[in-house]
């Protein structure tokens, strides 16, 4: 993933080079167009006119190029119109060939070098002598300069940028992890914080939305009691003379009601609490044992302890036992405690149908009913996913594999309780 600070800052360096580098390929090229020929037809009058008349001695013209050696700091040449030296001040320049001598400059290894043709036919030839760095040097110097304190000053700017962002993002993952509470902190007063401000007010009127949906379900479970009850005592009270199929039916539709507002209010209270209300050590397989019992079945393995919620303990394995029963066809169901390591593993197996493996997952989730399948025996679709919510909120997992020879086996594994 790209950091979107890193974005930023490498696209403000990348400004900051192509702005320099324009900047000192324009003083490069106005410093050249500066020398044209018209410059150079006024140095060379100008330069004649200061020195003595070709037919002056030798000496008096070794001393006007001294003298202007002095003054401009250049090593000069002055050559007759045949090529012959007559003075010179400073270094040598480079051989002079007069066959190939034009007016102008070119650039040397020690420097820039002026030719001129002076109007008496003469020849001077100058190379600027390099005391002091040229002024374009500074120049570049003080752009480079200017684009690292722009780049130093940027990058806490743009880091800054960069982490509130971050922080929003991780935010907005806890919240659509399930954290109704997860607020992120409001910095500044630019777009990033309005957004944190918008964000904030969705995630509470969220938290509000769902408190108040938890609530008036809990409040209709609560309320469907009484008239359950008044059922209950109705089909109790039916004669003789009523249809027992029809009597029987009414009771198992009364019980199968009863236990689907058990499991959604308990439900509802798990997921107001986050965390367990109660912890104890609870041996798991005597709560398995017990609760087989109920369904005359018997549970084997061996006792591991584990800290929980025993009353939470107990409906997980009733939920699995009774899953395994509705689902598991007519063969024999079986229930196993096992100590694995540092982990109690709690299995239970049937020999139905089985769940394709594309499923084994979803099959977790609330309602959900499996693809096509057709169901042996009525259930709430509840009950597996509060196995998986009270396996971890005890720090552990729930899983459903294929049992040998056919059929499903539902694992549950739990930290063991160290006994010192």
């Amino acid at each position: 993933m790209q950091r979107l600070y890193l974005q930023f800052y490498v696209t403000i360096l990348v400004v900051l080079a192509v702005f320099v580098g324009a900047a000192a390929l324009l003083w490069r090229l106005a410093e050249d167009d500066n020398r044209t020929p018209q410059y150079l037809d006024v140095a060379a009058e100008l330069t004649g006119a200061l020195l003595p008349d070709v037919a002056a001695p030798k000496a008096d013209q070794q001393k006007a190029v001294e003298a202007l050696h002095r003054k401009l700091r250049f090593d000069i040449a002055l050559y007759r119109a045949d090529g012959d030296m007559i003075a010179m001040a400073g270094k040598v320049p480079p051989r002079f060939n007069v066959a190939r001598a034009r007016v102008g400059w070119r650039r040397g290894p020690g420097g820039p070098n002026f030719t001129l043709q002076l109007p008496d036919g003469r020849w001077l030839v100058a190379r600027q002598v390099r005391e002091r760095p040229n002024p374009s040097f500074w120049i570049a110097a003080f752009l480079a300069l200017v684009a690292i304190a722009v780049a130093v000053g940027a990058f806490p700017v743009v880091r800054g940028l960069g982490r509130r962002l971050e922080r929003l993002r991780a935010g907005v993952e806890k919240l659509g992890g399930g954290d109704l509470g997860a607020r992120v902190k409001v910095e500044g007063r630019d777009e990033v914080a309005a957004l944190a401000e918008s964000f904030n007010r969705s995630a509470q009127r969220i938290e509000e939305l769902v408190a108040a949906h938890r609530l008036l379900l809990a409040n209709a479970s609560h309320e469907l009691r009484t008239p359950l009850a008044r059922i209950a005592v109705a089909a109790a009270l039916l004669g003789e003379n009523a249809d027992p199929k029809t009597r029987d039916s009414l009771k198992q539709d009364v019980a199968e009601l009863d236990q689907l507002i058990e499991q959604i209010l308990l439900a509802s209270r798990l997921e107001a609490v986050p965390t367990l209300e109660h912890r104890e050590p609870v041996d798991l397989l005597a709560v398995a044992a017990e609760e087989a019992s109920h369904y005359d079945l018997e549970a084997s393995g061996q006792p591991v302890t584990v800290l929980g919620d025993r009353t939470l303990l107990r409906r997980l394995v009733r939920n699995l036992v009774e899953n395994a029963l509705r689902y598991g066809g007519d063969g024999p169901v079986s229930v196993s405690v096992a100590h694995a390591g540092s982990r109690a593993v709690l299995e239970v197996s049937d020999h139905g149908p089985g769940v394709p493996e594309a499923e084994r997952q979803r099959i977790f989730e609330p309602f959900y009913r499996l693809a096509g399948g057709k169901e042996t025996g009525r259930g709430s679709g509840l009950g597996l996913a509060l196995v998986l919510d009270i396996a971890r909120r005890h720090g552990g997992d729930a899983v459903c594999l294929a049992a040998e020879g056919g059929g499903s086996r539902f694992r549950v594994d739990l930290p063991a309780a160290s006994i010192g």
